[in-house]
């Protein structure tokens, strides 16, 4: 029996597109702006 599975990190789409692009952009602001709300406010 041979099953097939798919992992979402593994086989990862090659696109490189305006949308991916603006995604990481995005998701990395928000990364920095967390990191940056939790030093100023001192939680």
């Amino acid at each position: 029996m041979n099953h097939q599975w798919h992992d979402s990190m593994v086989e990862q789409p090659e696109g490189h597109g305006p949308a991916y692009v603006t995604g990481w952009t995005i998701s990395g602001l928000a990364v920095i702006a967390t990191i940056v709300a939790v030093w100023v406010l001192g939680i």
